[in-house]
Order: structure tokens, then C-alpha cells, then sequence
């Protein structure tokens, strides 16, 4: 009671008691979460026996990406495995590429999809139909416009799965560019892999991206496949694994061979728009999921906005208020130099302390835009 008379007296104190409460939560976010991937052990070891693995990719006018991507995946180390690749409605020379492709690699497989006026169809309906054709129960999917950066990626993938594993979540990064639209966006997909690799190592599956991914077909069936949220035209990776996912069938593959990578968004408005997209599923997450997002984002906002607050107003107290926020740094610096190390991702280091700041907020700026955005169709 004394406390709570004191601030009652003197209300500004307040500010130094939020600044405590939300440098709590975000050292709970990194000291029981986050940290997961540092002591993350990649202790699977090579199977003797080589089980069948249908590698999925969805292309719609991709020619140029499968003539430079499609061989990663095609000249993969691996010796029982097949490609199968969805030519969905293309109008340049998609279909003619994966001709050419098939007299080299006997183990590429392909099936068309044409256009029906009466209907636009997204992508789950391509991946449905590639999964349908599968031989395979397990199932590995990535784009048409990545490329595969090591020939044991389907190895180390094939490897997560047991008798209880049915999904496999990997890291599908970007390219490095000289560009500052190019190191914020892989920041942020970096951020996002730590959030959910992290979160799955706690059993609290929420996504996976579609960009590196895998689970078995007999799970996508027995789910009904992306039937509970076919009415969206995204979904068919974050929203099907967080239906899909159990405390106990989730595996991560953490490793620099089993990333993928592919070109950014060049434009912060083209990336604003691939923003929106994914958020028209964040929204049918799990409320558990939701509340953890929306927690971890509105306490590094508050902890930003208190910390400078409290050094205006609390001067004596600046040396406290310093190590606090140094401690909290120091945390950040840690698990985000384990992970760039883990995934292979360079110069992000020291971005990632300007980074941390902004994209909380320009994540509430890209739910404002798409709350009061039109939408549209669109395959991806």
C-alpha cells in the first residue's frame, strides 16, 4: 500500500515502474524463448536408409527463376527423391524450361494447370494438386524463385523426421544486397525465424514459411488439407502449420545447409505489400499466438519509448536506467549473433540495434495500412 501511495503522490515515478515492468517481459521473451536457439544442438544424425522425399514447387510465370534456381534443388545429394514442379496457368516459357530440364533430370516431374475464366484459384489449389501427385509421404516445399544453397538440403531436412515428427520448419532467407530496403528486410525475416524457431522449441508452434518447409502428405490429409482457410489466398504454409502442429510432431532444422535463399523486395512499397499479405493470416492464428505476438511487439515499443522518458525525467538515475538497457542489449547481441551464425547471415550485427527499434513500429504501420486497404487476389 505505501507503493502504491507513493505513486499515487507521485505519478511520474510511474513511468520508472512501466520501464521495469516491460524490461521484464522482454528479458522473459529472450531468456526463456529466444535463447532456444542458441542452445539449439542439431544433433540428428544421417539415416541409413534413404526415405522417399517429394520436393513440391508451385511456378507461375517463372521462367527465368527455374532456369537460374531449379538445378539447386535438381543436383541435390540425395538418393531416392523426386521434384515435382506445378506449372500454374503460365504465359511465358515456363512450361518449355521444365521440358528442356526433364531430358537432363530423369527425376523432375511436372503437371500443368490451365485457366478457367469462371474462377481465380490461388496457390493452395496448385500446391494441392502437386501434393496429390506426390509418391512420397514426406514432402519438401520451397519457390520457384529460391535457390537451394547446399546439395545436403534434403538430406539434413529428410533427417528431422521420426516415427512422431510430421513438420519440419527451416529458414528461407534472402540474398544480400547493398541496399537499405534489402538489410531491414533481412533483419526482419531473421527476427521472424528466431520468433518461431524458438517458439517451436517451447512447443508453442504458431507458423513456417513456405519458402522452406516440410510435412508429410498423409498429415496434409488428415487435416483436410487447407480447407479451413481456403477462402484466403495465403495460408497454405503459416496457417496449415499452425493447425496441423502438435506439442510434440514439430521439428526444427537450424543449419547453414539447410537454408534457402531468394531475391527481396526491392521497394519499401513492394515490401509493404508483401507485409499486408501476410498479415490477412496472422489474424486467424491461435489466440495464445496472437497474444504472444502482439506482447512481444507493444513491450519493445513501450521499453523504446519508457527508456528515453525515464533518462529525461530521472536523471539521477540514468547510471541504473543505462545498465538496464545495456543488459537487455547485450542479451539481443547474443542470441542474434548465434542465429546470423547458425543461418549463415552476415552484416546485420550492429543494424539489428537500429533495427530493433523501428520495426515495431513500422509493423503497426503495415496493420494500419492493411486494415484500410482494399483487398485483392493474388497467387502468392
Amino acid at each position: 500500500m505505501c507503493v502504491i501511495n507513493y505513486l499515487v503522490e507521485n505519478p511520474f515515478y510511474g513511468i520508472l515502474v512501466a520501464l521495469g515492468g516491460v524490461w521484464f517481459i522482454q528479458l522473459y521473451f529472450y531468456l526463456f524463448y529466444y535463447i532456444r536457439v542458441v542452445f539449439y544442438k542439431n544433433n540428428s544424425k544421417v539415416k541409413q536408409e534413404k526415405e522417399g522425399v517429394s520436393v513440391i514447387i508451385c511456378a507461375k510465370n517463372e521462367e527465368e527463376n527455374l532456369k537460374q534456381f531449379l538445378p539447386s534443388v535438381l543436383e541435390q545429394d540425395y538418393p531416392n527423391y523426386e521434384v515435382i514442379v506445378v506449372n500454374d496457368c503460365s504465359v511465358d516459357g515456363t512450361e518449355s524450361v521444365i521440358r528442356d530440364l526433364q531430358k537432363k533430370y530423369t527425376h523432375l516431374r511436372t503437371t500443368n494447370l490451365n485457366q478457367d475464366d469462371k474462377f481465380f484459384h490461388g496457390k493452395k489449389l496448385a500446391l494441392t494438386v502437386g501434393i496429390k501427385a506426390a509418391a512420397n509421404d514426406q514432402l519438401l516445399f520451397t519457390d520457384a524463385d529460391c535457390k537451394v544453397v547446399s546439395s545436403k538440403w534434403i538430406e539434413k531436412m529428410q533427417a528431422k523426421f521420426t516415427d512422431k515428427s510430421e513438420i519440419v520448419l527451416a529458414y528461407g532467407g534472402y540474398f544480400p544486397e547493398k541496399k537499405l530496403i534489402n538489410n531491414l528486410i533481412r533483419f526482419d525475416t531473421l527476427f521472424t525465424a528466431i520468433q518461431y524457431f524458438a517458439f517451436s522449441l517451447a512447443r508453442k508452434t504458431y507458423m513456417g514459411v513456405g519458402r522452406n518447409l516440410a510435412y508429410r502428405k498423409s498429415l496434409f490429409f488428415k487435416n483436410k488439407g487447407f480447407a479451413k482457410h481456403h477462402h484466403l489466398y495465403s495460408g497454405y504454409d503459416d496457417l496449415f502449420v499452425s493447425q496441423a502442429a502438435t506439442k510434440r510432431n514439430v521439428r526444427v532444422e537450424i543449419s547453414p545447409d539447410s537454408v534457402t535463399r531468394s531475391r527481396s523486395e526491392q521497394t519499401f512499397l513492394q515490401w509493404l505489400k508483401q507485409k499486408k499479405r501476410h498479415l490477412t493470416t496472422s489474424k486467424l492464428y491461435k489466440f495464445s499466438s496472437k497474444w504472444r505476438l502482439f506482447l512481444e511487439n507493444s513491450s519493445r515499443i513501450a521499453f523504446y519509448v519508457l527508456f528515453v522518458l525515464s533518462l529525461i525525467l530521472f536523471k539521477e538515475y540514468y547510471i541504473y536506467i543505462l545498465a538496464a538497457f545495456l543488459f537487455r542489449t547485450i542479451v539481443q547481441l547474443i542470441v542474434f549473433k548465434v542465429a546470423m551464425k547458425r543461418l549463415n547471415e552476415k552484416f546485420l550485427l550492429l543494424p539489428s540495434l537500429l533495427y530493433d527499434i523501428l520495426m515495431p513500429f513500422l509493423s503497426l504501420l503495415f496493420l494500419l495500412a492493411n486494415k484500410f486497404s482494399r483487398k485483392k487476389n493474388q497467387w502468392k
